[in-house]
């Protein structure tokens, strides 16, 4: 029987599962597989994102769970996000009815604004300028929100957030809000602890929804960055799975999970997908606690940069990152 996945509550009301499937980078082929997988296994929440370029896969294979009766939509909690050349109100709806076209639904659960920062619209989905460099434009991120509210409002989306926000970032967007973001979906691992970002976005009635849990092997190196193992690797992490009779992975999902986060790691393997899920068995006591909070690396490990952005008056993280990252 497949487990049970514990909710928490949106400020609306809507359950949202605390473990879900990533979709990032899981590639056109293999991602639907997984979805069929990880709707057999139990999963119920799902992460995607127009960017990924995976949706028209991803809704054929919610469809074929639906018609096999595996699955209703309204157990399914769906993400998917606005990317950045898409910022400006008209583009909003017409992003959200390819993305709902793609995945087969009349509605989202969770329609999140991908990053603050806006690309040049009409064209390539990342536009280059004359010189080889991003093309951005200057529309307000606060337009964007405006345009999401529109779209709860007309039922496509029954929740709305903001991913990848900082904290004046995000304190402004409430500022301008005649509705509340419901959820923040931001970088967290062991590496990138996020405690201030994360507090912060929790005391405006957030959830915090985090991606790349397990930190990433693909990750940017150079200037900026320090020269770490990935978390797998750590010989903390590794120590403290010996400890409790489990694997590294689930030490790094535990972590997250007992700070009240939500997880959502990407996988396209079977295995990797029935193991995520085997982390409500063991709880990490205040020694594993205090060991791995130590391991914050504050910025010198980051998976995802969007370095190439750095110049942008929206660009959300330490200006550090090269435009190479």
């Amino acid at each position: 029987m497949a487990p049970s996945v514990p909710t928490v509550k949106l400020p609306a009301g809507t359950p949202l599962p605390v473990i879900g499937l990533g979709t990032w980078k899981s590639s056109p082929g293999q991602v639907g597989q997984a979805v069929k997988d990880a709707i057999d296994l139990g999963y119920r929440h799902f992460d995607c994102a127009f960017i990924y370029q995976n949706e028209d896969e991803i809704g054929a294979a919610f469809a074929e769970k639906i018609k096999e009766g595996v699955v209703k939509r309204e157990d399914l909690f769906v993400t998917s996000k606005i990317w950045n050349t898409f910022h400006s109100n008209q583009k909003v709806h017409e992003a959200i009815d390819k993305t709902l076209a793609a995945l087969r639904f009349e509605y989202l659960d969770l329609l999140l604004i991908h990053w603050p920062f806006g690309y040049k619209e009409g064209g390539d989905l990342f536009p280059k300028d004359a010189n080889d460099k991003m093309a951005h434009t200057d529309v307000d991120y606060v337009e964007t929100w405006k345009a999401l509210e529109e779209v709860h409002k007309a039922g496509k989306a029954k929740n709305i957030g903001l991913s990848n926000f900082n904290v004046e970032q995000v304190q402004r967007v409430v500022e301008n809000s005649t509705v509340a973001p419901a959820c923040h979906q931001i970088e967290v691992h062991v590496y990138l602890q996020n405690k201030k970002l994360i507090d912060f976005s929790k005391s405006k009635g957030m959830v915090v929804v985090a991606y790349s849990p397990l930190g990433s092997n693909d990750r940017p190196k150079g200037p900026g960055f320090g020269d770490f193992p990935a978390p797998l690797e750590d010989a903390v992490v590794k120590k403290i799975a010996a400890k409790h009779k489990k694997q590294p992975g689930h030490v790094l999902l535990k972590f997250l999970l007992q700070q009240d986060l939500v997880v959502i790691p990407k996988s396209v393997s079977k295995e990797r997908l029935k193991a995520n899920l085997e982390v409500f068995d063991f709880t990490l006591d205040n020694e594993d606690l205090n060991e791995l909070q130590k391991l914050d690396k504050h910025g010198e490990y980051r998976a995802c940069t969007m370095g190439q952005d750095n110049s942008h008056i929206y660009y959300p993280f330490d200006r550090k990152y090269d435009n190479s990252s």
